[in-house]
């Protein structure tokens, strides 16, 4: 037997929570599938099979198990064949058991009855009381959804939940966190979007959006203003020479910032095709620990959701984060004229312990500026915008 252990997801974890087993017990299951999913502070992770062969569970769903535990045994696919060839020649053995052997009180039958509970989730005793049934309800309760009699659905968090919530209170108590706001006119950059599009997706196989467009404008503002990439480590400032970027992704499990390393020093088709890579991956739950550390700024964008104006929490231990919302076609001045335009509010929240208003207007300006004349972020660069959107 090949035993399954949990894997260590990363240092100071020691924990995690067995969130869903991705195979039947006792089933043959072939070798790299993934056996179960599970969860950890940071991030969902799976398991895979080692080799071809029957898969014993030895811990249910929602339990909380220290990494390094065993949680699976794999039978080896020949091993599995010999053992199956065993069972075959005593057969009859089994199927003259009889579930009429075991006795079970009236009131344990009623509630049984009454619950449709399956006898055979309870025949591993030869007596079952009416105290057995509602122990085993209650173990139910305790390890799954389940819902009251009020309609209240109970549903148990999970640690990815858990430790975002406890991150979300900590920004709050230990940050003196501010919020500016700006809007942004985004024609002339949606027009490029448009003229490039087609061609972009043909090149690289993805998308091309304007998210890769901000992180290009907040690598070349950084520049102006390095304060907006630090953070504060008890009595020093610790100032990031790379730009690290952490880019929300909403996922099943919740909120994930995987990491685009070295922002300063990609192109914007790379930025691109990092992003998309990186919020695949968290969406499919193959993110790694890896993947997910490192952050020095975070872009978050709640206009895929409809968001038109919000206030974005810091994500530790970073010190700014700047988020982008719903595209709207609203009436401005544009050209001294009054004018119909797609506008976008943009909000930067920063740790006013480190950073002052004149660091983070200023750099929410120069995004501002960088967006709505989108040449000059290929100007800054010294590159023609065919080349940083590799089609050339």
């Amino acid at each position: 037997m090949i035993e399954i252990l949990v894997p260590s997801p990363g240092e100071s974890i020691t924990h995690v929570v067995i969130s869903k087993w991705l195979v039947e017990n006792n089933s043959f299951v072939e070798k790299d599938t993934d056996l179960c999913e599970i969860e950890s502070e940071k991030a969902t992770l799976t398991i895979s099979n080692p080799v071809d062969g029957s898969v014993e569970i030895l811990v249910n769903e929602g339990s909380t198990v220290a990494v390094g535990s065993i949680i699976a045994k794999v039978l080896p696919l020949q091993s599995a064949l010999n053992k199956a060839e065993k069972n075959n020649n005593h057969a009859n053995l089994h199927s003259n058991e009889s579930f009429n052997t075991i006795k079970i009180s009236p009131l344990a039958k009623e509630l049984i009855k009454e619950k449709g509970i399956s006898i055979d989730l309870l025949a591993k005793k030869e007596r079952i009381s009416k105290k057995d049934v509602e122990a085993y309800i209650k173990f139910q309760l305790n390890t799954s959804n389940s819902s009251d009699e009020k309609g209240i659905e109970i549903i148990k968090m999970s640690s990815l939940r858990k430790k975002i919530a406890e991150r979300l209170v900590s920004v709050k108590n230990e940050t003196a966190m501010l919020t500016t706001f700006n809007e942004i006119d985004m024609g002339k950059l949606l027009a490029l979007r448009n003229e490039h599009k087609e061609k972009f997706k043909e090149k690289h196989g993805v998308k091309l959006g304007f998210i890769s467009f901000f992180a290009k404008a907040v690598s070349l503002a950084i520049k102006e203003y390095p304060i907006i990439n630090a953070s504060i480590d008890e009595d020093n400032i610790l100032l990031y020479k790379n730009i690290n970027l952490s880019i929300a992704v909403s996922t099943d499990k919740g909120l994930m910032a995987p990491v685009i390393m070295d922002l300063e020093s990609k192109k914007i088709f790379e930025i691109e095709k990092a992003l998309y890579e990186l919020a695949s991956r968290a969406r499919s739950n193959k993110i790694t620990i890896a993947e997910l550390s490192g952050g020095t700024f975070t872009i978050t964008n709640g206009g895929v959701f409809g968001s038109l104006f919000s206030t974005p929490i810091i994500n530790p231990p970073q010190s700014a984060i700047l988020g982008l919302h719903k595209i709207s076609d609203r009436v401005v001045v544009y050209e001294n004229n009054i004018a119909i335009r797609p506008m976008m509010y943009i909000a930067l929240s920063y740790d006013h312990r480190l950073i002052d208003g004149k660091e983070s207007v200023g750099f929410i300006i120069r995004v501002k500026e960088l967006i709505e004349t989108p040449e000059l972020l290929f100007d800054m660069e010294d590159i023609d915008i065919t080349k940083a959107l590799g089609l050339t």
